[in-house]
């Protein structure tokens, strides 16, 4: 890989970091706080890569708030799983009231 793609994925982990526990965000919104508008698929490449850094991977879903990261994870509902631990619901991969549990880093931070 490239040295500045590395460097995106640092700061997309950087991000990701932030989202509190009980709370989700999406690779679109972390791509537009990073300045990248368009890359939210290479936000979803860093968390993608994520295995090992302690980054809250399980918090970060499509824009309207499907698991679609969840075959990255170990286990058949792990994503899920981790989700629910915080208090969140889901139900057949998606996450109920997303917009009550959606944190927005553009306007958080």
């Amino acid at each position: 890989m490239k040295p500045e793609t590395l460097n995106f994925f640092e700061k997309v982990y950087e991000v990701a970091k932030l989202i509190p526990e009980g709370r989700v965000t999406s690779y679109g919104a972390i791509a537009r706080y990073l300045g990248a508008v368009r890359s939210a698929r290479m936000v979803g490449y860093a968390m993608n890569g994520s295995v090992g850094k302690d980054v809250p991977a399980h918090r970060v879903v499509n824009r309207k708030g499907l698991l679609t990261g969840k075959h990255h994870f170990e286990g058949t509902n792990l994503m899920q799983q981790l989700l629910e631990s915080e208090g969140i619901e889901v139900i057949d991969n998606q996450i109920q009231d997303f917009k009550k549990v959606f944190w927005d880093p553009s306007k958080e931070l």
